[in-house]
């Protein structure tokens, strides 16, 4: 895979790009990635990026000149179109889904924004879709650029030591993860769970799943609506709604 990141400060991912896992990923040959400066592409004299609104008001705005001609030269580079995502906080909700979603590509291109925003013909003639890391705004779209990377790469084959780990975080299976534990098998008086060291396989995906469904009630109940379960998992995630029903202070 190869992943390009248009911005203005590609300082803030060299250490992103080269420490553990990303690092790693990119000595292997997984992927290429590579944070390019789109001020290389504006054409006046001054190399100016941004400028005032048309119609008044505070802050400046990304000139469409300099980032339709980086896209438009790497998409040159490749000789096809990239997927081109525009980190925005009034994007999609970026999820382990589209993260899954983003991880079959050949190509990605990420644009960084700075300043009060985006001249709109880039997001209607350039882009094919924003991506937004949460309902909050951040100085610029470096941070929110990074997560979706380490988000993607961790997915590809070969990156991850064990290829079962994505396969099993939480989301991955549209459930929060299970508790982890390692040694010793019992700290300060808190011993491990039986099942984990019983040795029996069935016991312990058994005690995963059902950790796994009872962290997801407790903390992200909203989950619940769209996970696949099973008729005895949903009888038994009603039992437990019911249980801590009759526990609360207010019933």
């Amino acid at each position: 895979m190869k992943i390009d990141v248009l911005t203005l400060f590609p300082e803030m991912f060299d250490g992103v790009f080269g420490a553990s896992i990303l690092g790693k990923a990119r000595e292997k040959g997984i992927v290429s990635l590579e944070a390019i400066n789109f001020r290389a592409y504006s054409t006046n004299k001054h190399n100016t990026v941004d400028d005032y609104p048309y119609g008044g008001g505070g802050g400046m705005v990304l000139k469409p000149e300099p980032v339709f001609a980086a896209v438009e030269a790497l998409k040159h580079e490749e000789g096809f179109r990239p997927r081109v995502i525009l980190m925005c906080p009034q994007g999609e909700p970026f999820t382990q889904r589209k993260a899954e979603e983003l991880a079959s590509e050949r190509h990605l291109v990420l644009i960084c924004g700075h300043y009060e925003g985006y001249d709109e013909r880039i997001r209607e003639h350039l882009v094919t879709e924003e991506l937004s890391i949460g309902d909050y705004v951040l100085t610029g779209g470096e941070l929110p650029a990074m997560v979706v990377i380490d988000s993607v790469v961790r997915l590809l084959p070969g990156v991850l030591g064990n290829e079962s780990s994505a396969v099993t975080d939480s989301y991955s299976t549209g459930l929060l993860e299970h508790p982890h534990y390692t040694r010793p098998a019992e700290f300060r008086g808190w011993p491990v769970p039986d099942a984990l060291i019983s040795g029996h396989h069935g016991n312990i995906e058994a005690w995963r799943r059902e950790q796994s469904l009872l962290r997801t009630l407790r903390r992200r109940p909203d989950l619940l609506e769209t996970a696949e379960l099973t008729d005895k998992e949903k009888k038994w995630l009603d039992a437990m709604k019911r249980e801590t029903a009759e526990k609360s202070p207010d019933s």
